[in-house]
This record gives structure tokens, C-alpha cells and sequence, in this order.
């Protein structure tokens, strides 16, 4: 196995060794229940949700000017866990610690066009639905539509880069504004964007280059794709005019990652590559989507069931005492940006990026997932 026994704990081998018992072919298979203790959704959700209540945000301490997008994720994934597992108290305590950002501190939230910054709107958009709370409505849906205000002739925001990257940051703020109003022009926007970054950037193994001009697949870029397209597609009916596109490319990607897991459950720092390090954060968004397409019969439970079950386990077997995740990518800008055109140094970025214990790129998709197995 890929993992190190001298940190692995028993009862997280055992959860690795027992990871697919139980499983079925039904809509909510039974490996997504009888959890080993100490790693069932609702406990590890909760821990990881506290965690985060724990984190400053950089701007306090003098790390950024604005509020970032990992963030968000993780206030977000938080703020899910809480209403999931009806823990009122944390509910309040993530709320609570929002309100500078609509008084005194409301200069932190950017105003830059950029899918970074706007992705700040899911967050407000998520206290709307659980406080129906007006405010948190007008901020949230104020960024979903600057992101569209001068669109490209083909409908699509002048934010996109064509980076893998950029569909979970689009999608969330756009789905959200479409769950908060149920105005279908949002839930429009996000899939014509979907559909239009596979036309662009999935390759025909199913997976995606970090970029045109950085054909890797690295981990985490093709994370927030899969993520992306799993929150898009909970929410799009079949009869939608780009359900087909989005959903064809969704299952083709899963199908991709069902071959390249590890046998820790986890992915690869390059998801191609066997020698490279087992990857956290990209492994949590794969696990969120797969879980996803599982419950909503997207996917076949017997085939994807126990893929998810194992990956789950194996992302458990990575937190810390203090529920930090480990051995999560740092930010990773595409390589050609960083190192230029030649592909052999660009394949040893990729490779000699530096692992963090604890980064919010990690913590959020492990949110996601718990919530995901919740619902």
C-alpha cells in the first residue's frame, strides 16, 4: 500500500481492509453505512467543521487583502455539515463569524472579475437558504450576475481562462444563485460552461490537462472539475438542452478515475502517474463527485459504491489528531506560467510540489464528502 504504516493508526488499516463490506447495488448501497468507528460522516464532518472555526481568516492576519477562495469552500462545505447533522450550535458559530464581512470588514469581499474572487458568492448565498435572511441574498446574487454582465458571443462569463480549474469556482456561485431564487438563468450559465470546458479540455481518456498549454493531469485541477459537474448536474433536469453534454462528460471522467485509484483509495499527485505521491485534496472533490453520482443513480452502485467507500476511508486515514488533512498540494498555478514551455520540466513541477497538513484545498472537499454520504 501507498500509505506509511509508522502514521497509520489500526483502526484506520482496519477501515482501509474492511473498506468495501457491506456493499450493494441499491440506490443508497450499504457501503455508504456501517462506518468503522471514527470515520462515519457525521463525526468526521463535525471534527473537520470545527476545525475550520478554528482557522483565522488570512486577511486578519495580514496574509491577503480579500477573502480566498479555499475559504469559501470550507465555509461553505462547514455550513453543509451543520445543517445536515441539525447541529444549530455550529450553524450559528459559522454564521457568527461571517458578520464582519457585511459591516466593518465588508471591503474584504473583491470585487475583481475573476472566478477566485466571485466563487465568494456561494458563500452568502448558503446562509440565504438556511436564514432566509435578505442580506446574505443581495451579496450573493449581486456576484453571481457581475459574472455575467458582458458575456462572450457564445454566452459564456469573460471570467473563463479555459483552466480546469475555474468550473467548481463558476458553477458554485451560479447554482447557488439558481437554488436561492430558482431563477433557471443561473443553472443555464453554469452547464452552458460545463459543457463548453469538455469541448475544450477533456481529453479522450476522460480526463483533463491542468491546461492547453500544461498537459498534465494533475490532481486537484481535474478535482474541481469533477466536483463542478457533480454540483451542476444535482440540479439540472434531463431535459436541459446541455444535461446530455454535462452528464456524458461526467460519467466518461469517473469512469477515467475508477482505473488510476490507488490502492490507499487515495489518487496520485499526477492522476497518470503510479510513482507520483498519493493526493488529498484531488482525491476528496473525485470522492464527492463519485459519492454523489452514486446516491442520484448517476452511477452504478456496485461498480463506484465501494471506489467511493475506499476513498472516503482512505482520506479519514489522513487527518491528524486535530483533524487536519495531510499531504495536500499546495496551490499549484499551471506549470507553463511557472516553468515555461519544456514538458519534462513541467512534469517535475508537478512532481516536487510542496504537501501541506491542514491547507483549506484539503479540508473543503472532505467536507463535501461527508455531506454528500449525509444527504
Amino acid at each position: 500500500m501507498n500509505f506509511s504504516m509508522k502514521t497509520l493508526t489500526w483502526p484506520a488499516f482496519a477501515a482501509i481492509l474492511i473498506g468495501t463490506v457491506g456493499c450493494h447495488t441499491t440506490r443508497q448501497p450499504g457501503c455508504f453505512s456501517q462506518w468503522p468507528t471514527g470515520t462515519s460522516p457525521q463525526e468526521v464532518g463535525k471534527r473537520v467543521a470545527e476545525n475550520f472555526l478554528t482557522h483565522p481568516l488570512e486577511y486578519t492576519e495580514g496574509k491577503r487583502e480579500f477573502v480566498i477562495y479555499p475559504e469559501v469552500c470550507a465555509w461553505y462545505g462547514s455550513l453543509t455539515v451543520a445543517n445536515l447533522t441539525k447541529d444549530a450550535d455550529l450553524q450559528a458559530k459559522l454564521i457568527k463569524k461571517f458578520a464582519p464581512l457585511l459591516t466593518t470588514d465588508a471591503k474584504r469581499v473583491s470585487t475583481n472579475a475573476h472566478v477566485d474572487y466571485r466563487v465568494f458568492g456561494a458563500l452568502p448565498l448558503e446562509m440565504y437558504l438556511l436564514t432566509k435572511d435578505a442580506q446574505y441574498l443581495a451579496l450573493g446574487q449581486n456576484l453571481a450576475n457581475k459574472q455575467w454582465e458582458n458575456p462572450t458571443a457564445d454566452g459564456v462569463t469573460r471570467e473563463a481562462r479555459y483552466w480546469v480549474d475555474d468550473i467548481y469556482m463558476i458553477s458554485a456561485v451560479q447554482v447557488q444563485a439558481y437554488r436561492a431564487t430558482g431563477n433557471k438563468v443561473y443553472l443555464d450559465h453554469a452547464a452552458l460552461t460545463a459543457a463548453t470546458y469538455l469541448d475544450k479540455l477533456q481529453q479522450p481518456n476522460g480526463l483533463f490537462f491542468h491546461a492547453a498549454d500544461s498537459p498534465f493531469y494533475w490532481s486537484r485541477g481535474n478535482g474541481w472539475y469533477a466536483a463542478g459537474m457533480a454540483e451542476i448536474l444535482r440540479e439540472l433536469p434531463p431535459t436541459h438542452p446541455n444535461y446530455a453534454r454535462v452528464m456524458a462528460g461526467y460519467k466518461t471522467m469517473m469512469a477515467a478515475l475508477l482505473k488510476y485509484q490507488g490502492t490507499d483509495g487515495l489518487w496520485h499527485q499526477l492522476i497518470d502517474q503510479p510513482d507520483a505521491w498519493s493526493e488529498t485534496s484531488g482525491t476528496g472533490m473525485f470522492t464527492f463527485a463519485m459519492v454523489t453520482g452514486v446516491k442520484h443513480g448517476w452511477l452504478d452502485a456496485k461498480t463506484y459504491g465501494p471506489a467511493a467507500r475506499k476513498a472516503w476511508l482512505g482520506l479519514v486515514a489522513h487527518l491528524d489528531k486535530n483533524s487536519n488533512v495531510k499531504d495536500v498540494c499546495v496551490g499549484t498555478n499551471k506549470a507553463f506560467q511557472e516553468v515555461g514551455a519544456d514538458h519534462d520540466t513541467q512534469l517535475k513541477f508537478y512532481l516536487a510540489r510542496d504537501r501541506k497538513t491542514g491547507d483549506l484545498h484539503g479540508q473543503s472537499p472532505i467536507l463535501w464528502t461527508a455531506s454528500a454520504l449525509m444527504r
